[in-house]
């Protein structure tokens, strides 16, 4: 039987569900296809499960440090297994009610791997489809190299480590990307002993080298032993995992994580077929796959150059824009601002951290907030960059007290 859509999408991540419930919106009948779990990486082996963790993790840390705060819980203690657990019934909730709104869109949901056969046509589950357009959000996977094979039982990815459920006593974390970051700190939160090995002379080589040191300092005050400008060679993975690096010396842990990003598998790609979110081979984040499925299905464009990056924990870390170390000095003007200085932080017992932003003839060009709530902040400042707001225009606008936004408002001040 040949079916007839406006409309076919394989793939049901950020990118291919956004783009189904806004074709619906617009009229367009829509089939889409999944072959795994609706949601994609981000719903169900990245974003949302990772973050679960971490907020336990952060609730476990804040408790520890409460009786400063007049809060006294000595016995206060961490239960690796309910804690994935809860993670596992927040990404079944969040997930069914995907496919609850899927379905009361009245997008055709078909759970069968796709196999396009040309620009109008799909083939799943031994049925053809014929669509007037089809979209591919097929997302990415785990990076790999030679010499750093997954098991996913001693030497982990990112997809195997949501799979644990007993702590390890010690782990060497390699990459300091999002992934490796935000796993750190949850590792070292629940008491594990935690290497990050880095091939670049910073961790987080892509923020600004200011985030990256800060980063470094936090993470020392957490006893998060550090490597940089080191490679793997190869892991050998027995009873103990040991990791080869190429100065000569070799590291041991129970697990190793590896977290070196993720990569698009080569296929060849259909003309007149769009391909959108991390199979597109260009910025590698949810919210940026989303926002490429309703410029696709709604024409609202939007500056890719102002795309918000976050790392989660705590303090949260965001940026957008230019980074100092990418522009010639002289050619701006920087504001830094600790959030010490902030009453707000005082309070919150969460003073750690900075805001700086980046300006050229009186806009903004770029900023970089290390700092709780910190996910939040940078959305103020982008959307004035957005909007081309100048600093001048920014500075009448009236900030809450106590709050960290006001923190935006003192940086402004030093442009």
């Amino acid at each position: 039987m040949n079916f007839k859509y406006d409309l076919g999408i394989v793939g049901s991540g950020p990118a291919g569900y956004t783009a189904a419930l806004h074709g619906r919106r617009k009229g367009l009948s829509v089939v889409l296809f999944e072959k795994a779990e609706v949601g994609g990486v981000c719903l169900n082996r990245g974003c949302i499960p990772t973050k679960t963790v971490l907020h336990s993790v952060e609730l476990l840390e804040e408790v520890k440090s409460g009786e400063e705060l007049g809060i006294y819980a000595p016995d206060v203690k961490a239960d690796f297994s309910k804690i994935i657990e809860r993670k596992n019934q927040v990404v079944a909730k969040l997930r069914k009610g995907l496919e609850l709104s899927l379905k009361n869109s009245g997008t055709v949901i078909i759970n069968s791997e796709a196999a396009l056969k040309d620009k109008n046509t799909i083939e799943a589950g031994g049925e053809v489809y014929s669509c007037g357009k089809i979209i591919v959000a097929t997302g990415s996977e785990p990076r790999t190299f030679s010499g750093m094979e997954i098991d996913n039982i001693n030497v982990l990815n990112s997809d195997g480590v949501l799979n644990l459920t007993e702590l390890p006593k010690s782990i060497a974390i390699i990459g300091s990307g999002a992934i490796g970051i935000e796993w750190a700190r949850i590792f070292a939160g629940l008491g594990v002993d935690v290497t990050v090995i880095e091939l670049a002379e910073n961790l987080l080589p892509i923020a600004d080298t200011e985030v990256s040191k800060r980063i470094e300092r936090i993470f020392k005050a957490k006893k998060i032993k550090v490597c940089k400008s080191v490679k793997v060679d190869r892991i050998d993975s027995e009873d103990v995992c040991r990791i080869l690096l190429n100065n000569g010396k070799t590291l041991e842990a129970e697990k190793v994580l590896v977290a070196v990003g993720r990569t698009v598998p080569d296929k060849t790609k259909i003309d007149g077929v769009d391909y959108i979110g991390d199979v597109c081979g260009e910025i590698q984040l949810a919210h940026y796959a989303s926002k490429q499925a309703i410029e696709l299905i709604d024409g609202i464009k939007f500056d890719k150059t102002l795309v918000p990056s976050v790392i989660y924990g705590n303090p949260e870390i965001a940026w957008a824009g230019k980074r100092e170390q990418d522009l010639d000095e002289g050619s701006y003007q920087k504001s830094t601002m600790l959030i010490s200085a902030l009453g707000k932080s005082h309070c919150d017992n969460s003073t750690d951290g900075f805001i700086k932003i980046l300006s050229k003839d009186g806009k903004i060009i770029g900023v970089h907030i290390v700092s709780k709530e910190a996910s939040a902040l940078i959305q103020e400042v982008l959307i004035a960059m957005q909007n081309n707001i100048s600093v001048d225009k920014l500075k009448e606008v009236c900030f809450a007290h106590p709050t960290y936004s006001e923190g935006i408002f003192e940086t402004l001040f030093g442009l």
